[in-house]
């Protein structure tokens, strides 16, 4: 009875698509998540070893007019947003706040969104290069 009761719950178990079906979405999305935060940290790597490789290769002028050019970028383009917030209507800078504040809320999925996007393209663009 017991053989045929551990037997019976084992059929029922492998007949059970819906239960088995989740299981494996479950172990995919968790394998998806590892997957992501290890090519979000490779990324992260290879864009501070690309900065400092850059930053060590260029002549210091060529760095110090970069330094006063961005500068330069910031200062326009806090003058541009001080100018566009004061036209923007109230209900569209609420709406704005609104949207800034749940991406600031949900960063983590949005990180790995992002991290899975650039591994796509980088995917993409070497196998069309490959085709090349």
């Amino acid at each position: 009875r017991e053989q045929l009761g551990q037997t019976v719950e084992a059929l029922a178990a492998k007949a059970d698509v819906k239960a088995q079906t989740k299981a494996k979405a479950a172990e995919v999305k968790e394998q998806a998540a590892e997957q992501a935060a290890l090519l979000t940290g490779q990324l992260k790597d290879k864009a501070t070893q690309a900065a400092e490789l850059i930053k060590d290769k260029t002549p210091d002028p060529v760095l110090d007019k970069a330094a006063h050019a961005a500068a330069q970028v910031r200062d326009g383009a806090a003058h541009a947003g001080h100018l566009i917030a004061e036209k923007t209507p109230d209900p569209v800078r609420e709406k704005a706040a609104s949207a800034a504040g749940l991406a600031r809320s949900n960063r983590t999925p949005l990180l790995a969104a992002a991290a899975a996007l650039a591994v796509f393209l980088l995917l993409r663009r070497n196998r069309n290069r490959r085709r090349k």
